[in-house]
């Protein structure tokens, strides 16, 4: 249980979790590099980006423990041991599934399934999850984290989609134990034309607001 209960650990105390869909193997290496200048080492690739398998394997075989790497979009049990035998060390999933999170928890990975509802939320805590991932987060908003967590505090939330730069701290003050963060960290303008500092800022500029909310 050491490396689960360590990692779930790491992944709260960055705060937040840059996810990240790029095609460009090049690009996505630079991406990764810029996002941990700026402070921030919890990155998820997702199984929607192409070639992700091998995507995680050059971003663990590169960088190792100085990232805190994941997989996203898992449905499947069986593309959970393909990422984490690539080199991912926590499973992320839209949706809540049994068998995923027995899988990761097999091979002691942290495993954060998705759901939406207050039981879906229970029913994901109850089988293991390590924290909770609420999507779509935009669409319940911060009010619904602290309707839930009034009864259910010992549930780990962690929002995604709807969480910008500057609302991040808002969903930690409402309860968020973390935040899933993708086009407004990882801006695909920016990308385009590689304007990787300021990627870097964002990712300065989002450290310093989880920290400021934590104060």
């Amino acid at each position: 249980m050491a490396a689960r209960t360590e990692i779930t650990a790491e992944i709260i105390r960055q705060g937040a979790v840059a996810v990240v869909r790029l095609g460009d193997a090049e690009k996505l290496l630079r991406v990764v590099e810029a996002i941990a200048e700026g402070g921030m080492t919890a990155v998820e690739i997702t199984l929607t980006t192409p070639r992700a398998i091998d995507m995680i394997n050059e971003v663990s075989s590169r960088y190792g423990d100085s990232i805190l790497l994941g997989v996203g979009s898992v449905l499947r049990a069986e593309d959970a041991r393909a990422a984490i035998d690539a080199g991912a060390r926590y499973v992320v999933s839209p949706i809540f599934k049994s068998e995923v999170v027995e899988f990761a928890h097999s091979r002691d990975v942290p495993a954060l399934p998705g759901a939406f509802t207050p039981t879906e939320i229970q029913i994901a805590t109850e089988a293991g999850a390590d924290i909770v991932k609420i999507f779509p987060a935009g669409v319940v908003g911060m009010s619904f984290f602290k309707a839930v967590l009034a009864p259910m505090p010992h549930c780990r939330l962690m929002p995604t989609g709807g969480v910008t730069i500057e609302n991040a701290g808002d969903w930690i003050r409402a309860g968020a134990c973390a935040v899933g963060i993708g086009s407004a960290l990882v801006d695909i303008e920016l990308i385009a034309s590689e304007a990787f500092e300021a990627i870097t800022h964002r990712a300065r500029l989002l450290r310093a607001t989880i920290e400021e909310a934590r104060a």
